[in-house]
């Protein structure tokens, strides 16, 4: 099943993806009368994997009804995930990223954190500030758990998973490395875009078989895999749940590959800049589209009422 978010003036919606264009799961619930389905993105994620049991439900009894259903590209997209719990991020975590930076290969996980400010969905403008200027790309295959993970196994954490999607771990560098914390230079508004797509566990076969790419400006920059992951996803979360309770809709972006401009020589550096497009893609998950613009640019975007 693929899942989507969108924008309304109520805040987003929770839509799923289909041939025939984009269902409106709430609307779906109303013509239903299907009360035990979560329709809001943040009850759909806060109930996870058992959510998508009672939504597969509700798509056979979805009466054909055009007005249930939207083109995708009159919606305007939210984080695929809006309003997760927790964002945990994991740097270093390709063999070739870390080589290009001269960083040794991590024994453990390189753990850091985003908050919900810098979450931004596909298609989205994300507002660059004017008091710097190294800013980066970085793809990321993004796991959203789907139930309460407390000391899980490598062997059984994939079972935790509700689905996948692709992120971009937008940085800047200037900040990122003003002090020995990364924080502040990984959670600027909007430097952590999701999306297009949830893509339910099911229909990933093997999460450490998916190809990696980005673009900018229509330039390939990035292209791996996540075969060359260090810790992979179940090792991840394995680890995570070891230290904390991760529960659901908390999302993990599990680091970049190589291709990043911080990975250039010096000399060779173009970091990102206003009139840019990134489009990150994440094999089978769908392409992150994200543009880049000066802060104080209008970027208020319209309110879909579907």
């Amino acid at each position: 099943m693929i899942l989507m978010c969108y924008q309304r003036h109520t805040g987003p919606a929770l839509g799923v993806s289909t041939p025939r264009g984009v269902l409106s799961v709430a609307g779906a619930v109303a013509a239903v009368g299907a009360l035990d389905v979560p329709s809001t993105p943040e009850d759909f994620f806060d109930v996870g994997r058992p959510a998508i049991v009672s939504l597969r439900d509700l798509l056979e009894r979805t009466p054909d009804s055009d007005s249930l259903y939207a083109a995708e590209e009159e919606l305007t997209l939210a984080p695929c995930v809006p309003r997760p719990g927790k964002i945990l991020c994991v740097g270093l975590n390709y063999r070739g990223h870390a080589a290009e930076t001269n960083a040794e290969i991590p024994a453990e996980p390189v753990l850091f954190s985003k908050y919900s400010n810098a979450l931004s969905g596909s298609g989205a403008t994300v507002m660059l500030p004017p008091e710097v200027h190294r800013f980066d790309y970085e793809v990321e295959l993004g796991v959203i758990m789907g139930q309460r993970a407390h000391r899980v196994s490598s062997e059984e954490a994939l079972d935790y998973v509700l689905g996948y999607c692709v992120g971009n771990d937008l940085s800047c560098r200037d900040l990122q490395f003003k002090s020995s914390q990364w924080l502040l230079g990984k959670t600027l508004d909007g430097f952590l875009p999701l999306g297009p797509y949830v893509v339910t566990a099911d229909e990933v076969t093997d999460p450490q078989r998916l190809a990696l790419r980005t673009w900018v400006n229509g330039v390939l920059v990035q292209e791996s895999n996540t075969a060359d992951m260090v810790f992979g996803v179940a090792e991840l979360i394995s680890y995570f749940s070891r230290y904390m309770t991760l529960n659901p809709g908390d999302v993990i972006v599990t680091g970049t590959p190589q291709g990043v401009i911080l990975g250039r020589p010096d000399g060779e550096r173009e970091w990102l800049r206003a009139g840019d497009e990134v489009v990150c893609e994440v094999e089978g998950l769908g392409r992150l589209v994200t543009r880049l613009a000066a802060e104080g640019e209008d970027d208020a975007p319209p309110w879909d009422e579907f």
